[in-house]
C-alpha cells in the first residue's frame, strides 16, 4: 500500500513537472507570438511608409521636371510679335508667296487652338514649337534653310492640316475679306450689319436698343431690374435675329462678332464667330470691328 502510495505521489509530481514545462513552454510560445505579431506591425508598418515616402518622391519628381519643362518654354519666346493692318499684313503676305524652294522644302501648317503641334513643325522648330503652342490657333511657315520661321494668325482659321512643299501654302481668304459675304457686330444694345462685297459694304442694317444700365436702376429691387433689363435684352436680340434670318441666301459666309454671351446666343446664324470689344454707334462700331477682325498677329519664332 505504502508503494502505491509512493508511486501515485511521484506520479503527481512528474504530471507537475510536465505542466510546469507545459506551461513554460506555452508562456515561450506565446511570447514569440507577440513578438512576431509586433515585428510584422513593424514590417507592415515601416512597409507602408516605403511606399508613402515612394509615392512623394515620384510626385516631386514630377513637379521638377514640369517645372523644368515650363522653365525651358519660358526661356524660349518669340524674336518679335507684330500687328498686321491691312496694308503691312498684304506687304507680309506677298514676301511669304514670293518663297520658293525645291520640292519639300517649305513646311506650311495649322495649328488649331486645342490641337497638337504636328510632328513635322516640332522637327523643324525643335525647342522652339513650344512658341507655336502659345501662338495657337495659328498658321505656322517656316523653310529647311531656316531663313522662314513664323506665326500668323488668320482672321478665319482653316481646318488643321501639315505639310511640306516647294511654296508656302498661303491662301486670301484666311486673311482678307473675299467674295460676298455678311458681317455682323453683336452687342446687349447695339447691332450693326453689313453685307460685303470683298472689303466694300453694300448693304447695312442697324439696330440700337435702350437697354438699362446700373444708374437707371433706380427704385427697382435687385432682380425685378435684371428682369426687366434682360427683357430689353430679348427683345433687342429678337430684332437682331430677324435681321440675320432675311439676309440673302448667296452669301459665302456671314461672320459675326461682339459680345461673347449675346454672340453665342445667335451663333447658329453665323459660319464663324468671335470677340470684339468695339463700341460706340453701330455703324462706327460695325467699322471698327470688321478693321480688327481682318487684322493679323505675326509672331517670329
Amino acid at each position: 500500500m505504502i508503494d502505491r502510495l509512493l508511486g501515485r505521489r511521484r506520479l503527481k509530481e512528474r504530471i507537475a513537472e510536465l505542466e510546469g514545462e507545459r506551461d513554460d513552454a506555452v508562456a515561450r510560445m506565446e511570447a514569440e507570438e507577440r513578438r512576431r505579431g509586433e515585428a510584422a506591425r513593424k514590417r507592415q508598418a515601416a512597409e507602408k511608409r516605403v511606399n508613402e515616402l515612394e509615392t512623394r518622391v515620384t510626385e516631386l519628381e514630377d513637379r521638377l521636371e514640369r517645372a523644368a519643362a515650363e522653365d525651358a518654354e519660358r526661356s524660349v519666346d518669340f524674336r518679335r510679335v507684330e500687328t498686321l493692318r491691312p496694308g503691312r499684313r498684304d506687304e507680309v503676305l506677298a514676301r511669304l508667296r514670293s518663297l520658293e524652294t525645291e520640292p519639300e522644302g517649305a513646311l506650311s501648317a495649322f495649328v488649331a487652338d486645342d490641337g497638337d503641334v504636328p510632328d513635322p513643325v516640332e522637327g523643324a522648330l525643335g525647342d522652339r514649337a513650344s512658341l507655336v503652342r502659345r501662338a495657337a490657333p495659328t498658321l505656322v511657315y517656316a523653310d529647311d534653310a531656316g531663313l522662314v520661321s513664323c506665326a500668323l494668325s488668320p482672321a478665319l482659321d482653316p481646318e488643321p492640316f501639315c505639310e511640306w512643299t516647294d511654296s508656302f501654302r498661303v491662301d486670301d481668304a484666311w486673311f482678307r475679306p473675299t467674295g460676298r459675304f455678311a458681317f455682323g457686330l453683336l452687342r446687349s444694345d447695339t447691332f450693326g450689319l453689313g453685307v460685303y462685297e470683298g472689303d466694300e459694304r453694300v448693304e447695312l442694317r442697324t439696330v440700337r436698343t435702350d437697354v438699362m444700365d446700373e444708374h437707371d436702376k433706380g427704385g427697382f429691387s435687385q432682380a425685378r431690374y435684371e428682369r426687366l433689363r434682360e427683357e430689353q435684352i430679348d427683345e433687342h436680340l429678337d430684332e437682331c435675329r430677324e435681321a440675320l434670318a432675311e439676309l440673302p441666301a448667296d452669301l459665302d459666309r456671314v461672320v459675326l462678332v461682339g459680345e461673347r454671351g449675346v454672340v453665342k446666343r445667335l451663333a447658329e446664324y453665323a459660319d464663324h464667330t468671335a470677340a470684339s470689344d468695339a463700341t460706340g454707334k453701330p455703324e462706327a462700331a460695325l467699322e471698327e470691328a470688321f478693321a480688327e477682325f481682318w487684322t493679323a498677329r505675326l509672331r517670329l519664332i
